[in-house]
């Protein structure tokens, strides 16, 4: 979902995500806060956010009530300073993703 989109096809996308029709959310942070969605596995990050607070906002969507979830960014070159800001910010290390993507399911 991203900004572009009219009204009508963000509420047919948030209808389908909070009925469970579509477990994966690929966020911009259009949907940083104020959304509740749940039973959600898989978040992407297509983009970081703009401020590191909003990252938390961003994968807290994913394994909700004891849940596994993943969070996968998208990073450029660009993107790997802002990346590191976050990992400093929330005291983590975010690894790159393993070249079998099942070992995260």
């Amino acid at each position: 979902m991203h900004g572009d989109m009219d009204q009508g096809q963000r509420d047919l996308i948030m209808k389908e995500f909070r009925s469970g029709s579509s477990r994966v959310l690929i966020a911009t942070d259009l949907l940083a806060r104020g959304i509740d969605v749940q039973q959600v596995s898989l978040v992407i990050n297509y983009d970081l956010p703009a401020n590191r607070e909003n990252y938390i906002h961003r994968i807290g969507r994913g394994g909700r009530f004891g849940r596994k979830g993943v969070a996968i960014n998208f990073v450029t070159a660009d993107d790997v300073r802002m990346m590191r800001e976050i990992e400093q910010f929330y005291s983590t290390q975010i690894e790159e993703m393993p070249m079998n993507v099942a070992d995260l399911i």
